[in-house]
C-alpha cells in the first residue's frame, strides 16, 4: 500500500484560475484565492485506508478525514458542501467523486496520485482540470 503520509510543498500548479472560473467564482474572489493558494502547506496522515488531509493557505485551512470506500462530508474547492466517496483508482491513485448537497453545479472530483516523493493532485469541474504537483518535505 502506498504511503501518502508526510508534509508536502507545492512545486507547480496549472489551471487553478480556470477551475475557479468553471465553478462560477467571481473575478475578485478568484484573484484572492489564486494568490492565497499559490503556496499551500499540506499535511497528510495515513493509517491503512484511513486518511487525514490538512491544507493550509494564508486565507483558509481545510481538513478532511475519510476512509477509502466510505462516504464522507467535504467541501468543493469553492466551499460548497458535498458528499464525497474516495476509491482506489490504481495502486497509487485515489479518485474521489463529489456530489453537491444543495443546488446545481459542475460535476466535481479530485485525485491524488503518489509517484515516489511526488504527489499529483488533480481537481476537476466538468471538463476543466487543474493539476498541482507537490514534493515531500
Amino acid at each position: 500500500m502506498p504511503n501518502f503520509a508526510g508534509t508536502w510543498k507545492m512545486k507547480s500548479s496549472e489551471n487553478f484560475d480556470e477551475l475557479l472560473k468553471a465553478l462560477g467564482v467571481n473575478a475578485m474572489l478568484r484573484k484572492v484565492a489564486v494568490a492565497a493558494a499559490s503556496n499551500p502547506h499540506v499535511e497528510i496522515r495515513q493509517d491503512g485506508e484511513q486518511f487525514y488531509i490538512k491544507t493550509s493557505t494564508s486565507v483558509r485551512t481545510t481538513e478532511i478525514n475519510f476512509h477509502i470506500g466510505e462516504e464522507f462530508d467535504e467541501e468543493t474547492v469553492d466551499g460548497r458542501k458535498c458528499k464525497s466517496l474516495a476509491i482506489w483508482e490504481s495502486e497509487n491513485k485515489i479518485h474521489c467523486e463529489q456530489t453537491l448537497v444543495d443546488g446545481d453545479g459542475p460535476k466535481t472530483y479530485w485525485t491524488r496520485e503518489l509517484n515516489g516523493d511526488e504527489l499529483t493532485l488533480v481537481f476537476g469541474a466538468d471538463d476543466v482540470v487543474c493539476t498541482r504537483i507537490y514534493t515531500r518535505e
